[in-house]
């Protein structure tokens, strides 16, 4: 061979060594810190976007790695659903958490998904979470060493982001105002949280604030269609309900930041070569559950807000810990939470489907085949579940029971379709696998309905309504940190592979129900 190409050979072989391990000696960060914005849109993200300062949101999308095309391998999807699959990095179908409530057939009642051990009363905690989460392998990795810390304004988000093994999980409580935490964890008792409470608890100002726009432009702007000069809002925190309305205000996050920036040198984080986790939720969601058209400026103060909280988030925690040393992520639970929406008065078809009511009907038609009985033992969201003890008495084998079921429901107004456990059990068609990846047979009905969209689902028994929609809510997922390129990638990619993507990056194993591929 000539020898200059035997030259030329051996450079490239040693140039892509040299590539190769590069990438694999990416820069273990000190701190990981995973955003989880609760409903953030796509399309609000971008409009709103010429009221952003140029250190928050527009700093993440221009020097970060965005992902354009995000969804979640399931359905419904919730907060707690969607938090529970970005940190375990799986569905619903094997961590468990099918949303924030489910029917518990053992008592009969709707339960949380962070509802503890009977044995231990009022006692939140993730035993629901039946696999690891990513600040569990951490810990594991780490012999417990690593600091996991979760902070949010719910206590499901909390939670379920904190995992099994973490230091310790914040909220805001409903009927307080106060930052707390579960006897669960072992920072239970730590005096950082005690004095938090006393100057950066909505109990300690919410009462004494007001919400209104923070950027005067607001009133100028509107992404909406109504456009034009738009009404300010003015919003006080009174009454019973004002630590729940809080939190759907575009101030809550400001207080979920401080906390945070509080967490951060009270524990230790970042200081030392063993890597830290802290997972933070967000809202921007529509204020008090309106719909948009009543809470326009409000969602734009909101992600104005998002924004400037962002950047003050981001500039201490890379002072404190160094820019080369953290690793952020910022992603959405991928939910839109609305009024329901009267489509009748606009001549758009549509009804109100009553589950009591498509419960009874089911008994009668079970009751003429197999003699009278309460067939229906209870209902759920859109669930039934059926009275497996009466079956048996009657001699009904249950499949045939759910069968039956699917075969009469189908048939109903206002039902697009009807599935049977059985069903999602043991298909694995394409058209399927979004409803099996969000059921779990130990929290899911015997029958599980979907509504026709444009129809209004109405549970009298657990009070709950809401309308049906199919449509997609585009949101991003943006990494930004150390050794991470700016770029932006069009391919479609699921929520599930955050946690892979992570655990790679903090050279770790993949949380254990995990089995997608990292990003990169």
């Amino acid at each position: 061979m000539n020898p200059k190409h035997l030259s030329l050979l051996l450079l490239a072989a040693f140039l892509a060594t040299h590539e190769t391990t590069a990438q694999s000696g990416r820069q273990v960060p000190k701190l990981v810190v995973l955003l989880t914005v609760d409903q953030l849109r796509s399309d609000y993200l971008e409009a709103f976007s010429p009221l952003y300062g140029e250190d928050g949101l527009k700093k993440m999308l221009k020097e970060g790695m965005v992902y354009t095309n995000v969804s979640y391998p399931f359905s419904p999807v919730d907060r707690a659903s969607a938090v529970a699959a970005i940190h375990s990095g799986t569905t619903p179908y094997y961590n468990g958490i099918t949303g924030e409530r489910w029917f518990n057939r053992k008592t009969l009642r709707p339960m949380t998904c962070i509802d503890g051990e009977p044995t231990i009363p009022r006692q939140l905690s993730p035993s629901n979470l039946c696999v690891s989460t990513l600040g569990d392998e951490l810990k594991v990795s780490t012999d417990g060493k690593a600091v996991v810390y979760a902070i949010a304004p719910s206590a499901d988000a909390a939670i379920l982001s904190a995992g099994h093994a973490a230091n310790g999980a914040l909220w805001i409580d409903d009927a307080t105002g106060r930052w707390t935490t579960s006897s669960y964890y072992k920072s239970a008792g730590s005096t950082w949280i005690s004095a938090i409470n006393s100057v950066l608890s909505p109990a300690a100002s919410a009462d004494k604030l007001t919400w209104e726009a923070i950027n005067p432009l607001t009133a100028n702007f509107s992404y909406f269609l109504s456009g034009g000069m738009q009404k300010p809002f003015r919003h006080t925190f009174t009454g019973m309900s004002r630590f729940r309305d809080f939190k759907t205000s575009g101030l809550i996050n400001e207080h979920i930041t401080e906390a945070s920036l509080q967490c951060i040198p009270a524990t230790g984080m970042g200081v030392d070569a063993i890597p830290d986790l802290l997972s933070i939720t967000y809202f921007a969601g529509n204020f008090m559950g309106r719909s948009s058209s009543a809470c326009r400026m409000e969602i734009q103060d909101t992600y104005v807000r998002l924004d400037r909280t962002i950047a003050h988030l981001i500039s201490e925690i890379e002072q404190r810990v160094g820019a080369g040393n953290t690793l952020f992520l910022l992603t959405s639970t991928g939910h839109c939470q609305e009024e329901c929406t009267d489509y009748s008065a606009y001549g758009v078809p549509g009804g109100t489907l009553s589950i009591t009511r498509t419960a009874n009907l089911l008994n009668m038609y079970l009751g003429a085949l197999w003699g009278m009985g309460n067939y229906v033992e209870a209902t759920f969201g859109a669930q039934l579940f059926l009275n497996h003890q009466l079956l048996e008495q009657k001699k009904v084998v249950l499949t045939e029971a759910m069968q039956r079921s699917r075969e009469f429901l189908s048939q109903l107004s206002g039902i697009t379709n009807v599935y049977s456990a059985q069903q999602l059990l043991n298909e694995m068609q394409e058209q399927t696998m979004k409803i099996r990846n969000g059921f779990h047979p130990t929290h899911n009905g015997d029958i599980i309905i979907e509504v026709a969209p444009g129809w209004n689902l109405v549970n009298e028994d657990t009070q709950e309504q809401h309308t049906s929609r199919l449509s997609f809510i585009a949101f991003p997922l943006i990494i930004y940190g150390p050794d991470i390129r700016p770029e932006r990638v069009a391919s479609p990619v699921s929520v599930v592979r955050i946690a892979p993507t992570l655990t790679k990056c903090l050279r770790i194993r993949a949380p254990n129900g995990c089995k997608e591929e990292p990003l990169f």
